[in-house]
């Protein structure tokens, strides 16, 4: 296939677009965040309606996690041999006909396959949808482009419980995955419409024994890691993770052999999409972890309700929200580089604030402090989400794609492990059986280390990284000529 089907959307679309392309994205990935999140709050009533314990049906959350770690890895091919408008596109169908199956589920088994069959167009979606932004957007709109798929990933989790606790209470558990469907639907049709059909080249044949070594590798471990957040599963979540960590180790010695391997490594060796993939999973763990300490702290530790702890987390949300028409701005004045390194540091301040909260604090500071943590956050994650692409050709953008949304998607539930572990460990030290606010304290600290130390890795980004998204390096030789 020519070099043209590679460039010839990048010439023809106009750069207005890209907030149409880019909200088309964002609305998907809203849909799949909101839908996983509301799930979780109607658990309860799902279980009395199936006849089953509450905990049984924590299979239906684990499910949807196995099957996208088991196909996102495969996602970037599939879009090159088929066309990303294409998948993009099937993976919202699929996601929509899995919803469907959802809400028509008489079982707790037919749950769990309905469950599979979404978590299919779920892993789709998430790598493709960012793959038809990169296809799509001028790179000097990649910023702001960029900055619209934060809103998904930070306000899902926030809108998510209180959407669901309201549905539970005065409509039936199925419209959970009912109103999906006109959402689905719509978007299905802005496809069409707006988005471009690309598709890569061949790269050699479809790696098969890699596939399976990923699934079960990535599958283990991101079942291991959810576990590990619920009680009395310690076990059953380190056997996860170990038999992951084999297959792993078993899947880079087959793929060192492979021509197109599943996952290709040597992405790795491209020094900004490499820095970004190792820093922005520290990070990543760090952001994983919050989601699943703060309600924990308001409810436990400050003996608030849910309702009342979900309204003080809608901060981080606002946060994400201001911050996203300021990024391109500073890029373009300070760069990439000196951009990470000093809001990195100014974001760890805010998570590491958070091992202060105490009861007596007043409220609006508690607020205040979590909408700048998040703003700093969301920041990061758009320069994150931005630079690592900045050296990739567009011939091996599907591969990069799919590499950076697997690693993003295992990191955040490894911050959810560490953030469970260190709570724990904290309680064993102090010999408590419900966790207190010193606890609370120990374990914002440590994901808080964590999340610094991707400083040193911020420093290996090249000065004149992202020069030509950001437009710094332009300003710079202006200023320079007007001087001279």
């Amino acid at each position: 296939m020519s070099d043209q089907i590679y460039h010839a959307p990048m010439v023809r679309r106009a750069a207005p677009n890209f907030r149409v392309i880019a909200m088309i994205v964002a609305s998907a990935m809203l849909m799949e965040n909101v839908d996983a999140t509301v799930l979780a709050t109607a658990l309860p009533t799902m279980a009395r309606d199936f006849g089953v314990d509450a905990p049984a049906m924590s299979i239906a959350l684990t499910s949807y996690l196995l099957s996208l770690a088991i196909f996102i890895p495969a996602s970037g091919r599939v879009a090159d041999s088929f066309g990303s408008r294409t998948v993009f596109r099937s993976a919202i169908a699929v996601f929509v006909a899995g919803s469907i199956l959802c809400a028509f589920a008489p079982t707790l088994p037919f749950l769990v396959l309905a469950r599979l069959l979404q978590g299919i167009g779920g892993a789709m979606m998430m790598p493709v949808g960012r793959l038809v932004l990169m296809r799509s957007v001028d790179r000097k709109d990649m910023v702001s482009a960029m900055s619209w798929l934060l809103v998904p990933a930070l306000i899902g989790p926030i809108v998510g419980p209180p959407l669901g606790g309201f549905i539970v209470t005065y409509l039936d558990w199925r419209w959970i995955f009912y109103i999906n469907v006109p959402i689905g639907i719509i978007g299905m049709i802005f496809v069409s419409i707006y988005i471009d059909e690309v598709k890569g080249k061949a790269a050699g044949p479809f790696d098969t024994i890699g596939f399976i070594l990923s699934g079960i590798s990535l599958g283990s471990m991101l079942f291991g890691f959810e576990l590990s957040s619920h009680e009395g599963q310690g076990s059953f979540a380190i056997f996860l993770i170990a038999i992951g960590l084999l297959f792993g180790i078993a899947y880079l010695r087959h793929a060192r052999k492979h021509p197109s391997p599943i996952m290709d490594f040597s992405l790795m060796k491209v020094p900004s999409f490499g820095t970004s993939v190792i820093a922005g999973s520290l990070t990543r763990i760090t952001q994983g972890a919050q989601p699943f300490l703060l309600p924990l702290l308001f409810q436990i530790g400050f003996g608030l309700s849910a309702a009342a702890a979900g309204q003080i987390v809608i901060s981080t949300a606002l946060g994400a929200l201001f911050m996203k028409p300021l990024a391109k701005a500073v890029f373009r004045r300070v760069g990439f580089r000196r951009s990470l390194i000093i809001n990195g540091i100014l974001g760890t301040i805010g998570y590491g604030l958070c091992a202060a909260f105490r009861p007596d604090w007043p409220m609006p500071l508690i607020f205040i402090a979590l909408v700048l943590s998040a703003f700093f956050m969301s920041f990061q994650f758009t320069a994150y989400n931005t630079i690592a692409y900045d050296e990739i050709s567009q011939e091996r953008m599907s591969s990069a794609t799919s590499f950076y949304t697997t690693f993003q998607q295992l990191m955040l539930s490894l911050g959810i492990c560490i953030g469970a572990l260190a709570l724990h460990a904290s309680m064993a030290f102090n010999d408590v059986e419900t966790p207190e606010l010193g606890d609370f304290s120990a374990a914002f600290i440590v994901v808080a280390i964590i999340s610094i130390s991707a400083t040193i890795w911020n420093l290996r980004f090249s000065p004149t990284a992202g020069e030509e998204i950001s437009g710094y390096k332009a300003k710079h030789k202006k200023g320079a000529a007007a001087g001279s």
